[in-house]
């Protein structure tokens, strides 16, 4: 009988050394910017409890988390009669105390009450690591991905959202794509409810206009409808939903419809946001958009969303402020904001738009032949003295035939090959060749040095 071939989950994936320095760019990338405006380094862990997670997402974003079934016999604290009735969710909290992260925010937020006493606030922090959603796998959407999060907390000022934005500007400046960066405010939408006088939907609001670049206006209405809200409310809706102009243009006729307290505070915050940053000379667009909703519950002020101008990937970056996910937890009032880049739909699209630098594998700049047991050892001392010069080098670990360790020189894009017989080490020389031109040359190990730190 066959072996069966091995295979991966669906919505995860293997990644080749290719495709991991192109993500280490990614990353490195992030990372340095994030460390050049005073964010500091941060790790959770994989797993969380799912009193952490539960409750934090809304109601679709708690079916997609991946639960970790109990240590042991997991069924033992079930009743017979829960296991006849077949009830998956009742006997999910049974069986499963713990899940994969969803993100890395909810986790922070943890993280930041129970170390409260070692925090010195306003605290920043930036965290790259993967996460896991038990969603349907699809072009720029997988189960397992890593998000890139920085975040500021214990702050309410506007300058953070400011500051984020500049990170954002920055990253994408670095990495060569064109976006455009979205803001809103969800102090707005909350009086759009008002405006149609159903503030008790503000979520179902919410969560109907987060769809509308996915499904149109049309549908996104029928949504509102079928959750709850009446026709004539829907239908007020309509200027809102096909509002456009330029940023003070949105905001001066936001300012002339939405006239509540939570409405009006929402468009004063955007509104300094934009003052701020017109002041900044930006690579990038900033757009207010009204339209956009960011469906988290977790969300209560400013809301971040950031597309890429010269390929259709969806978000590629996204965040907001929270004034009180830390209350969940048992720390009340204490405010921040964050964003996330997403770095696989980042990389999808700099693959598409090939934007990677060309020579990305980190090669080694030298290979020695391996003649055999005497001339290894005392390439063994060459390379050590390259190694400790910080000169990427290796030996060929066979005595191969000169073909094969010259293809694998070349297959790897080594640029020189060195060549150590009985006559070099009696000369304390080396033969090096030019992998691309062929040309050979004999030369002493610091001659040797002085070519490879080029």
């Amino acid at each position: 009988m066959a072996k069966q071939k091995p295979t991966i989950p669906k919505g995860t994936r293997d990644f080749s050394p290719e495709v991991m320095v192109k993500r280490n760019y990614i990353f490195d990338t992030i990372r340095e910017v994030f460390q050049r405006y005073a964010y500091q380094p941060l790790e959770t862990p994989s797993m969380e409890n799912l009193s952490t997670l539960l409750g934090k997402y809304g109601e679709e974003g708690d079916k997609l988390l991946f639960r970790i079934l109990n240590s042991g016999d997991y069924l033992a604290k079930v009743n017979e009669e829960d296991l006849r009735a077949r009830d998956s969710q009742k006997l999910a909290s049974v069986i499963s105390e713990k899940g994969l992260r969803y993100d890395l925010t909810v986790p922070f937020a943890r993280f930041v009450v129970q170390h409260r006493n070692e925090i010195n606030f306003p605290f920043k922090r930036y965290q790259i690591q993967p996460v896991w959603r038990a969603d349907k796998p699809q072009r720029g959407r997988y189960r397992e991905f890593y998000q890139c999060d920085g975040d500021v907390i214990g702050t309410d000022s506007l300058l953070n959202e400011v500051e984020l934005i500049q990170i954002m500007d920055d990253v994408f400046m670095k990495l060569g794509l064109n976006v455009s960066i979205k803001i809103n405010n969800r102090k707005i939408l909350k009086g759009l409810a008002n405006y149609i006088q159903n503030p008790e939907k503000f979520m179902d609001l919410t969560m109907a206009i987060d769809k509308l670049d996915k499904i149109g206006h049309e549908k996104v209405k029928e949504e509102l409808k079928q959750r709850g809200i009446n026709t004539s409310a829907v239908e007020e809706l309509d200027p809102f939903l096909n509002l456009e102009g330029k940023n003070y243009e949105k905001v001066e006729y936001l300012v002339n419809w939405l006239s509540d307290d939570e409405g009006s505070k929402g468009i004063g915050e955007i509104r300094e946001i934009l003052d701020y940053t017109g002041a900044l000379e930006l690579n990038n667009e900033v757009e207010f958009d009204p339209k956009l909703a960011r469906g988290l519950d977790y969300y209560t002020g400013t809301i971040f969303e950031v597309k890429a101008l010269d390929e259709d990937m969806g978000s590629i970056c996204g965040g907001g402020r929270y004034d009180d996910l830390t209350g969940v937890f048992g720390l009340k009032d204490v405010s921040g904001v964050g964003i996330s880049f997403g770095a696989e739909r980042i990389y999808d699209v700099m693959e598409k738009l090939r934007r990677f630098p060309s020579k990305m594998l980190p090669a080694a700049k030298i290979m020695f032949v391996n003649f055999g047991r005497e001339e290894a050892k005392h390439a063994l001392k060459v390379l050590r003295e390259l190694h400790e010069e910080g000169i990427k080098s290796e030996i060929y670990p066979d005595t191969a035939k000169m073909k094969k360790q010259m293809t694998y020189a070349n297959n790897k894009g080594i640029e020189y090959v060195g060549l150590m017989g009985e006559d070099e080490i009696s000369k304390q020389v080396i033969t090096v060749k030019n992998m691309t031109t062929g040309e050979q040359k004999k030369m002493t190990l610091e001659e040797l040095k002085e070519l490879l730190a080029e």
